[in-house]
């Protein structure tokens, strides 16, 4: 079975990859497995905050970051038939898709090409270009 890696953030270009990915998955004689990863930046350590703010809260709030990311992506598989399994993972985060799909075997990753950070973008490149650059994977970026 095809394992495919679909990292998203809650943004246009994340849904029009899951679109995409939905019509080449039909292109399978099998119905590929589905992994829709959402990957939050650490929140920077700051000292003393510790005792203000408890981990757990901390990592309620990336669930539920995660959670309202990974939703319209986990409906639009929903409809068009598949069963996804979502991931949550904290790190910087084309390093963190490229790892989780290295850890996991997975076959192909589908990424679409502008996130939720434009600014990001222009300063840093693209986390689709870093993860093209990174993976041993096969990559398929989505306009």
């Amino acid at each position: 079975m095809t394992k495919i890696l679909l990292p998203v953030d809650g943004s246009k270009s994340a849904l029009s990859a899951a679109r995409k990915m939905i019509e080449l998955a039909k292109l399978w004689a099998e119905s590929p497995e589905v992994t829709p990863l959402y990957v939050h930046l650490p929140i920077p350590s700051v000292r003393g905050v510790g005792l203000v703010i408890g981990k757990s809260a901390v990592q309620r709030y990336y669930k539920e970051e995660a959670d309202a990311a990974l939703e319209p992506v986990l409906k639009l598989l929903g409809k068009a038939g598949f069963t996804a399994k979502p991931a949550m993972e904290v790190g910087p985060i084309a390093e963190t898709i490229v790892s989780y799909a290295k850890r996991n075997k997975m076959d192909l990753i589908c990424v679409g090409t502008r996130g939720m950070t434009a600014t990001g973008n222009l300063v840093m490149g693209s986390v689709a270009t870093k993860v093209l650059h990174l993976a041993d994977t096969p990559v398929i970026v989505v306009r």
